[in-house]
């Protein structure tokens, strides 16, 4: 632990159960904040928090939920303190051709990726403001250029690209800074389950090298720590990503290109079936809170 200005300041983050935000987590706690943990697996929270070096709290919110954000964030204030940073990560995923999706799954990782991080936002934003806080989106490649077979995922994460935008200009004169971080292949449950599915794991492998490595959690959660400490409005993990965000008009043509030579391909190998929510993280969404939590 060392100096930092986030030393004895609350920090929010969701989706901290598992994956990046456990990560986030345990980053934050390192620097001296006390972190409140929120998502949908409360055991799973609570063992997160326990093994934190700093106070911290272990809050069970569905981010779709403003009612349920709204006790969360109260819950927060009286336990840890107004927050000073809020890290709105909680996301899930699905893949698979559109055409044959579950119209219900697509919609919710929609709500939960772009409308639960503007209820993530509407909820700890009085606290932002009396802190002169800052608030970080976790955003994604897809932000920047959609791929094929994943098409909630990434008008979800452009959609929270545009809203993290407008609310910054919103805000910025109260002295609230917000951020959005722009990341690619992360080792999680998530992306590895993935990979299990044929289709997915042959669109990456066609990525250009740097394009389709993936990086622990731990060493983004570090990188985005560094990055709330200095208030940065937009973080890139892996660098180059800024590259794509300057030439982001060229993407569509070239994953234009990549399907119209890969999906005929895979098409021919057997139908192209939805994947069902992805990783650990999507099942736990799926099924719901946990018994007797």
């Amino acid at each position: 632990m060392t100096d930092s200005p986030l030393q004895n300041r609350t920090v929010v983050v969701t989706g901290a159960a598992r994956g990046l935000g456990a990560a986030l987590a345990h980053a934050f706690a390192r620097r001296g904040a006390k972190v409140a943990l929120l998502g949908r697996e409360k055991s799973r929270l609570r063992a997160v928090a326990s093994e934190l070096p700093t106070e911290a709290l272990a809050v069970e919110a569905d981010v779709t939920d403003p009612a349920a954000l709204a006790e969360a964030a109260g819950a927060v204030r009286r336990g840890l303190g107004p927050p000073s940073v809020v890290v709105a990560n909680a996301g899930i995923a699905e893949g698979g051709p559109f055409v044959t999706s579950d119209p219900a799954l697509w919609r919710r990782v929609v709500d939960v990726n772009l409308t639960g991080s503007a209820h993530t936002a509407r909820a700890f934003l009085p606290d932002l403001l009396r802190t002169a806080g800052y608030h970080l989106q976790i955003a994604s490649l897809a932000s920047l250029g959609a791929a094929p077979m994943m098409s909630a995922y990434c008008a979800s994460k452009a959609g929270v690209e545009a809203f993290n935008h407008s609310l910054r200009a919103e805000v910025a004169h109260h002295g609230v800074a917000v951020g959005i971080a722009y990341l690619n292949w992360i080792d999680t449950d998530m992306i590895r389950d993935a990979d299990q599915h044929p289709v997915l794991r042959e669109l990456r492998a066609h990525m250009p090298p740097p394009a389709r490595r993936t990086f622990p959690a731990q060493e983004v959660a570090a990188r985005l720590v560094r990055a709330a400490e200095r208030r940065r409005t937009a973080v890139y993990v892996p660098g180059w990503l800024r590259l794509a965000q300057l030439g982001r008009t060229t993407l569509p043509p070239v994953v234009l290109r990549l399907s119209r030579h890969e999906l005929p391909r895979l098409e021919a190998e057997g139908p192209l079936r939805p994947t069902g929510p992805l990783g650990a993280g999507g099942l736990a969404d799926r099924d719901g809170p946990e018994p007797g939590a």
